[in-house]
C-alpha cells in the first residue's frame, strides 16, 4: 500500500497541499494533520484507526452541525480494506484550551455547551451508530467497557490489584440505577478538546468517543484532574450548565466513574503497547491513582 499520506493526497485531491503532524502527549487514538492548501487556507484531517471511532465522529458532527460550535465537515474517506476511514474537516481558528489559561467566562460558556449536549435525549445506552444494539440498562454497556479493561490489563496489572478493582466495581454498580439519562455525551469534554479564540469558545472537537450515556459520565474528565486549581472557575462552569439544565448529582458515584476510566486507559495503553513511551504520562497519572484508590 502506498505511503498513508500519499493514499490521502489522492483520494482527497490535496496533491498541492503541505501537511503537518499534529502531535501532542493527549493524542491516543487518531492521527490528526493540518492542511495548508496552495492559497493558504487550512484544513484538519483526522485519520480514525478504528472503524467506529470514524463512524462516531461523523455522526456527532453531523448531529451538531449548526447547534453547536463543531467543525464542518468538508469530505470523508469511507474506511476500506486496508484504508482507515478519514474526515477531513475546517480549521477552527483559536487554539487548544488550557487549564492555564482558563476564565471565568470561558468556564460559564463551557459548561453550559456541555449542558446543550445533554438536552439530547436518547432511547438507550450504548453506540449511537449501532441503534439495534442499544440497551434501556445503563449497567450492560457500562459493565462491558469495565471488563474489557480488565481483561486488557489482566497481563499487566497485580492480580490483588484487578481483585479489589472488581470487588468495588460489584459493590457499587447498583448506582447507575439512578441516573440523569440517557442523553448524548462526549465522554472526553475536557480542555483539551476545546478551541478558544479572545476568551470565546469556537469549537468542540473529538466526537469520536460521544455516545448516548448518562450525563454524570461527562463530569469525570473535569474531576479527574483536568480542572483548573482556581475554585471560581470550576463554579463558573457548574453554574454555565445549570443555566440550560439542572446539574446532575454526581458526587456518590464519581469514584466509580474514575476508576472504570482508569482501568479503560490503562488498558488502552498497554494493548497499544504505548505505556512506556508515546502514553507513558497518561499511564502514570492513571496508574498514580490506581494504586492510591483503595
Amino acid at each position: 500500500m502506498d505511503h498513508p499520506i500519499t493514499l490521502y493526497r489522492e483520494l482527497l485531491g490535496l496533491q498541492g497541499a503541505a501537511f503537518s503532524l499534529i502531535d501532542h502527549e493527549d493524542a491516543m487514538v487518531a492521527t490528526v494533520y493540518k492542511i495548508t492548501l496552495p492559497n493558504g487556507a487550512q484544513l484538519i484531517l483526522k485519520i480514525c484507526g478504528r472503524t467506529g471511532d470514524y463512524l462516531r465522529e461523523v455522526y456527532f458532527l453531523n448531529h451538531f452541525a449548526g447547534k453547536l460550535p463543531v467543525p464542518r465537515i468538508v469530505q470523508l474517506v469511507q474506511p476500506e480494506t486496508g484504508i482507515h476511514g478519514a474526515v477531513l474537516m475546517e480549521c477552527l481558528k483559536g487554539e487548544l484550551l488550557r487549564t492555564a489559561d482558563f476564565t471565568d467566562k470561558v468556564a460559564h460558556e463551557m459548561g453550559s455547551l456541555l449542558a446543550r449536549i445533554h438536552l439530547n435525549r436518547t432511547s438507550g445506552y450504548g453506540d449511537l451508530t449501532q441503534p439495534q444494539d442499544l440497551s434501556p440498562d445503563p449497567r450492560v454497556p457500562f459493565t462491558l467497557k469495565f471488563e474489557e479493561g480488565l481483561d486488557e490489563c489482566s497481563n499487566h496489572l497485580p492480580p490483588a490489584l484487578l481483585n479489589e478493582c472488581r470487588d468495588y466495581f460489584n459493590a457499587h454498580i447498583h448506582l447507575l440505577n439512578s441516573l440523569d439519562g440517557p442523553c448524548m455525551i462526549h465522554r472526553d469534554f475536557r480542555p483539551g478538546n476545546v478551541i478558544v479564540s479572545s476568551d470565546r469558545i469556537e469549537g468542540i472537537i473529538d466526537w469520536s468517543s460521544a455516545r448516548s450515556s448518562f450525563a454524570e459520565d461527562d463530569f469525570c474528565p473535569l474531576e479527574h484532574g483536568e480542572w483548573p486549581a482556581h475554585p471560581a472557575s470550576r463554579s463558573s462552569f457548574l453554574a454555565g450548565y445549570a443555566s440550560i439544565r439542572p446539574v446532575p448529582d454526581y458526587s456518590a458515584l464519581m469514584p466509580l466513574l474514575r476508576l472504570s476510566r482508569v482501568i479503560a486507559t490503562i488498558g488502552f495503553t498497554v494493548k497499544r503497547c504505548t505505556w512506556e513511551s508515546s502514553n507513558a504520562r497518561i499511564y502514570q497519572v492513571n496508574r498514580q491513582f490506581l494504586e492510591t484508590f483503595f
